[in-house]
């Protein structure tokens, strides 16, 4: 036979607080930080996709990211994979790519946790009430389609393979290795851009997820603690790449608008 010790407190109503939360911290400050900057980019990149201009600099072969692969009758000598899209101001020129580039990162963990605090406020932050009255998860229409990441993943890395191959062509200039500022920002951005997608949560999974014993599959084990290492860095890569894309855009802009030339040191 056992016995239960009873707390002195026990059964008696929870204490009374009006405050919504006892954080006395710069609480807000982040989830307002992630909101600004967010809010800063999708600005920045949605008028970039629609200029439909400055995108390609025919002299070295820098297509921005933003516009790869390059798919209507606008695109020109950007054009590597055909032009099956009519040049409508309302279609993007890089229309088969971007759809499955932004639901990978809408559904990716991170950024699920920043738009939720920042935008949802559900919750702002650790501590603090939920701002929405009810609460049913990832269960529900339309958030029931996060679980669909796994997916994305897949299109995420096809569309890099496609990045690293318009890093490459870029080094041909005139039929001869050319070698410039433009083609160090492009290989930066393809390097961070697989390292995001590598550290996806996602991968790390399809690395080594199932697996019973590990011993068994060396070359699996192996890569499935890159991909861990990897993972440990995916906020931090999943910003640093914002901010790579948005660069590598610019550049290749003012490029194509002329508003200075490319640094080059090799051709």
């Amino acid at each position: 036979m056992t016995t239960t010790a009873t707390r002195p407190d026990q059964g008696r109503a929870r204490a009374a607080i009006a405050a919504k939360t006892l954080r006395t911290d710069r609480w807000w400050f982040p989830p307002l930080v992630t909101f600004v900057g967010l809010t800063a980019w999708v600005t920045y990149a949605t008028v970039r996709v629609f200029m439909h201009r400055d995108f390609f600099v025919p002299a070295y072969h820098y297509l921005t990211p933003f516009y790869s692969p390059c798919i209507t009758d606008r695109c020109g000598e950007a054009a590597e994979f055909g032009t099956p899209l009519p040049s409508a101001w309302f279609i993007p020129d890089a229309a088969f790519t971007l759809p499955f580039l932004l639901l990978f990162r809408l559904t990716c963990y991170y950024y699920r946790k920043a738009y939720y605090r920042s935008f949802w406020l559900s919750p702002p932050a650790c501590a603090v009430p939920d701002a929405h009255e009810k609460y049913s998860g990832e269960t529900r229409f339309p958030l029931i389609f996060q679980n669909i990441h796994r997916y994305a993943f897949y299109a995420a890395g096809v569309i890099s393979v496609i990045n690293t191959w318009d890093a490459i062509i870029a080094f041909q200039h005139d039929g001869k290795f050319g070698f410039g500022l433009g083609n160090v920002i492009l290989v930066v951005n393809v390097v961070m851009l697989w390292a995001y997608t590598l550290s996806c949560h996602s991968c790390r999974h399809i690395a080594g997820g199932r697996l019973k014993h590990f011993s068994k599959h060396p070359v699996r084990y192996r890569f499935w603690t890159i991909v861990s290492k990897l993972n440990t860095r995916h906020m931090g890569l999943a910003w640093i790449t914002l901010g790579t894309l948005a660069l590598t855009d610019f550049y290749i802009m003012a490029l194509a608008a002329g508003w200075w030339p490319d640094l080059r040191f090799i051709n």
